[in-house]
């Protein structure tokens, strides 16, 4: 994952997402990836992501799937975030943004307006309501 991290005012940097985020969005990306690799990917340890994996699989966000000696994951895109503010959405409108973020900015044809007004590399998200 190519997030750039800030260090704040106390030299300690952060990043947007939480290694929760993080994992979840590299398997939406990947569901057959193997967590060694992606723990390389979101740079955490493999037991870091073992515990945030199995953290995801209890909470309902993944599916375990067992094929012979590995494991596969399947995202569960009705999940409901966690948070009070966010009450109401489901994660599969967000993963889908950002697992398919890079092949949006890789694309010849500029996004955004369609006047083309938009700077390359740009996204500009349209908002639709959400049912409260």
């Amino acid at each position: 994952m190519e997030e750039t991290t800030v260090q704040n005012e106390l030299g300690g940097t952060w990043t947007l997402l939480t290694g929760h985020g993080h994992v979840l969005v590299a398997i939406a990306r990947e569901p057959r990836a193997r967590l060694r690799d992606i723990s390389t990917r979101v740079e955490l340890t493999e037991r870091a992501v073992q515990l945030i994996v199995a953290d995801l699989v209890a909470a309902g966000y993944l599916i375990r799937h067992r094929a012979g000696r590995r494991n596969h994951y399947t995202v569960n895109p009705d999940s409901p975030f966690r948070h009070p503010d966010q009450d109401g959405h489901r994660v599969g409108p967000f993963l889908d943004l950002l697992a398919t973020a890079r092949e949006a900015l890789s694309q010849d044809e500029p996004s955004g307006e369609e006047d083309g007004t938009a700077p390359r590399g740009h996204l500009r998200l349209k908002r639709t309501p959400q049912p409260r």
